[in-house]
């Protein structure tokens, strides 16, 4: 395989030209000012619910950065321009939770069709979702705690059953990989339970179906080995997406206010130490399991490609595989695409009124993550005098 290196801003940003560009470096410069992402989140969701047309402003600035499109259609363009690149497209319907029967319905249909449009796309062989699209979250907390349901409640369990068996057939049956999502941790074993279960049946010949594993939580590494033993002892692939968490402001000041330990590392290097420990295992075990390495941090990018390398696992294993978000880390996909590389961009898509929280939560994680946005803003700067010395020379 080739050699990878993410400081090649040729390759990380050959999709897009100098005015791409300069919109980039100009969001990440607002990005990353602390006090610009917590007022303009505030006035966004102010603006959206009285009902003042900021929609427009959003999508031709943040939405178009980070999101896909409003529809399947909208996002055609872009999953040929990743494709034209080496980078597949795992597609994420990105409106946030419901709570009604028939917003869990009209999730399902959206899905549904987004597993169509998988199969119709060589390049889209992933899809994500989240169990809380399809109940109430109130309904996984019961299911959490074993507390006693009604008679209601039980019928809403069958429905989510159900509409999770209808999700996995379609993807089993169009050989598409489902993603499903991690939430909050107080709902988390719920999530694990129906997932593991959705496993046992659908992973029999393939890894289909795909838990998320957030190793930002101090029991997650022993979950991860555990949940292979399982799969060994029940005779499927276990399928894992590592990620590093999501929710970790959230967790903590729940965890502080109802006074329990927190379920968060207490420091960055136990939260590294875990991750990389975590894809080590998987790669020590790869015939057994099919995972993604779902991370911004190059180092834990960079380890598995050395470890293949010195193993002789080909880099484009049909069980290893790399995924950014889609707007971010640009250097690490492409270079890892170009190195060979199963490498993907979490695209999520839907109508920017719906996507809004997705987006805000984008900008507060890239704030809060130590020299992310400084990154990111450097190498596009990097690219664009790159371009510019190109220009002077002729």
């Amino acid at each position: 395989m080739s050699e990878v290196s993410f400081d090649n801003t040729r390759v990380a940003f050959a999709g897009k030209n100098d005015a791409d560009l300069q919109k980039a470096a100009w969001l990440f410069r607002i990005m990353s000012n602390s006090t610009i992402v917590d007022i303009g989140s505030h006035i966004t969701q102010l603006a959206l619910q009285i009902g003042l047309p900021v929609q427009t402003i959003l999508k031709s600035t943040i939405y178009e950065h980070f999101c896909g499109g409003e529809s399947l259609e909208e996002t055609e363009p872009m999953v040929a321009a990743l494709a034209q690149q080496g980078v597949a497209t795992i597609l994420d319907y990105g409106v946030e939770a419901k709570e009604s029967q028939d917003e869990f319905d009209l999730n399902l249909a959206e899905q549904l069709r987004a597993i169509d449009f998988a199969d119709a796309h060589d390049a889209v062989p992933y899809v994500s979702c989240k169990i809380t699209g399809y109940a109430p979250f109130a309904l996984l907390e019961k299911l959490e705690t074993g507390q006693p349901r009604t008679a209601a409640e039980e019928a809403q369990l069958d429905a989510l059953r159900t509409r999770m068996h209808t999700i996995c057939k379609a993807a089993a049956a169009k050989d598409v990989a489902l993603y499903v999502d991690a939430e909050e941790s107080w709902i988390q074993d719920a999530i694990d339970d129906i997932t593991t279960k959705l496993m046992a049946q659908y992973n029999r010949e393939k890894p289909t179906v795909f838990n998320t594993v957030q190793l930002y939580r101090h029991d997650r590494l022993e979950f991860l080995k555990a949940s292979h033993r399982k799969a060994q002892e029940g005779g499927y692939f276990y399928g894992v997406k590592l990620v590093r968490g999501a929710y970790m402001e959230k967790e903590r000041e729940r965890a502080e206010k109802l006074g329990y330990p927190s379920p968060i590392h207490k420091d960055k290097a136990s939260v590294d130490r875990d991750f990389d420990a975590g894809v080590a295992y998987c790669l020590e075990h790869i015939d057994q399991i099919a995972f993604c390495v779902a991370t911004h941090n190059e180092l834990s990018c960079r380890l598995p490609v050395e470890n293949i390398r010195a193993r002789g696992i080909p880099a484009n294993h049909p069980h290893l595989h790399f995924a950014q978000l889609y707007g971010m880390s640009d250097h690490i996909s492409f270079n890892l695409a170009n190195a060979g590389c199963n490498a993907a961009k979490y695209v999520p898509y839907g109508p920017v009124r719906e996507v809004v929280p997705y987006l805000i939560r984008r900008a507060q994680e890239n704030r809060s993550v130590s020299g992310q946005v400084g990154r990111e803003l450097r190498l596009i700067l990097d690219e664009i005098d790159r371009r510019k010395a190109i220009t002077t020379k002729r």
